[in-house]
């Protein structure tokens, strides 16, 4: 059984992209993992990841794969999960450890205990705070998650030896490990990231709608580079967290239409007090944010 203490002898990796593949490459560079296999639906993807030396072997069968893991990483959209555990489900070996790297965090607790419900104790979900708009193995990078956060929210039924693997093993990568339960996980990032991207992904939709939206697209400069580029993430990925995480997503939403409507009143009446008052709260608090996340670096 692995404990933190032990390298991972065989780390299979459902999903070879950005997260997936960065996770395989700096645990092998560490010294944390023997072999790698890789499990996908593109294979052509697969093949690259051979190339790159990302992964040491490649399936398209998680049973197949499973059977031989010490531990499997669920790296795929959050909507490509039910199907991947059923599928692993009688294969999974007792001592196997699975864990994810979904971006939510109550659905995947509620999958695993849907289709693993004989292996809670050696399931762990997870979410490491890394990423950017790139996809498939080429994407992947040994520092990807140098200094970065990942947080865990075990199961009440999660075995301590799991949780202090999973958490070994991240920080052998080189992140920072937190805990939280799934349902604090969830509305705080649905305030902090998903509501971003909903935000990005309509904006940039909106311009795209627009009779002369080619004229604008031309002078669009750093404002309109730094302010859309999530809009350039993966849209299945992005579509089924915003699905998976809808009631948080929805209260957040609520809040920034009341936060609009707000400034919209302000730009009606003129208001400019009011509006400089909360432009200067939103650049302190920003501020503020920036200093930290630069320390933190």
């Amino acid at each position: 059984m692995v404990t933190e203490q032990d390298a991972i002898g065989t780390l299979v990796v459902a999903g070879v992209g950005l997260i997936g593949g960065s996770l395989a490459l700096a645990a092998r560079r560490a010294g944390r993992v023997g072999r790698v296999i890789g499990v996908g639906r593109s294979a052509a993807n697969m093949q690259r990841a051979l190339e790159l030396g990302v992964v040491d072997e490649v399936s398209s069968d998680i049973a197949h794969a499973c059977r031989e893991a010490d531990l499997v990483l669920l790296a795929t959209p959050v909507g490509q999960m039910s199907a991947l555990m059923q599928a692993m489900a009688p294969a999974l070996p007792a001592h196997t450890i699975v864990t994810d790297a979904g971006s939510t965090k109550g659905d995947v607790a509620a999958l695993m205990r849907t289709c693993l419900p004989r292996h809670l104790a050696r399931c762990v979900p997870a979410h490491p705070i890394a990423g950017s708009e790139l996809s498939g193995a080429a994407a992947a990078q040994y520092g990807l998650y140098e200094k970065r956060r990942v947080v865990l929210t075990p199961l009440p039924e999660s075995d301590a030896g799991a949780v202090l693997a999973v958490r070994a093993l991240w920080q052998a990568c080189g992140a920072s490990v937190h805990e939280m339960t799934a349902a604090e996980h969830d509305s705080v990032f649905a305030s902090v990231s998903h509501l971003p991207h909903l935000l990005a992904f309509a904006y940039v939709d909106m311009i795209a709608a627009c009779p002369d939206a080619a004229r604008r697209f031309d002078f669009a400069a750093t404002g309109f580079r730094d302010f859309t580029r999530i809009a350039g993430s993966h849209p299945e990925m992005w579509r089924d967290i915003a699905l998976a995480n809808r009631e948080a997503l929805l209260t957040e939403l609520a809040d920034y239409q009341a936060q609009l409507a707000l400034l919209q009143q302000q730009l009606q009446e003129a208001d400019a007090h009011k509006m400089q008052a909360l432009f200067e709260r939103a650049r302190e608090a920003r501020t503020g944010w920036h200093q930290r996340f630069v320390r933190s670096q």
